[in-house]
């Protein structure tokens, strides 16, 4: 091995081991991420192309809506055997607002394969209540909304987790 060495006729070989092993990392690369699922963006309750292409007009319609209306999430944290979502919707000066068409969505953010869609909540005093659902995993979840009055729209965002009680905008 050490006249190998030093003669240098080792260099092909260990270069040839070396691009073939790239190569193979390569390949093996390759086979493994087509066989992943890739699970597409679900943000702003649409394809992330659709929300790519109207970026502009849900930016504008955040604006107008946050110029004149105010949403909150007050809902109890989530869990897993009884997850009631709830938010109010205000005006700036604080008068509540019954008269919006609230649409939600838990998922989960690795996987759409669990979404539970939630429409028609209840509306009591700019409080409205969503049905009380079961979730079918622990774990993190996302609670999606989408609330419109009249032409001006918004959605908010909020991260939580039926392990531990914090919830986050996101």
């Amino acid at each position: 091995m050490d006249k190998l060495l030093k003669s240098g006729k080792i260099w092909p070989y260990v270069l040839g081991i070396s691009i073939t092993f790239v190569f193979a990392a390569g390949i093996a690369t390759i086979v493994i991420s087509a066989t992943l699922p890739v699970e597409k963006s679900d943000a702003f309750m649409m394809g992330y192309h659709e929300a790519d292409a109207k970026a502009n007009e849900l930016i504008k319609n955040r604006i107008a809506f946050d110029k004149e209306y105010t949403i909150s999430y007050v809902s109890e944290p989530i869990d897993e055997k009884n997850t009631v979502l709830k938010y109010t919707v205000e005006t700036l000066d604080g008068k509540v607002v019954n008269n919006a068409s609230l649409k939600a969505i838990l998922t989960r953010p690795n996987s759409r394969k669990f979404d539970i869609s939630l429409e028609n909540p209840k509306v009591k005093d700019g409080v409205y209540t969503f049905n009380s659902v079961k979730l079918p995993l622990v774990g993190r979840w996302n609670a999606m909304v989408k609330v419109e009055i009249d032409d001006k729209s918004r959605f908010l965002n909020i991260h939580a987790d039926t392990r531990k009680k914090e919830v986050k905008e996101f």
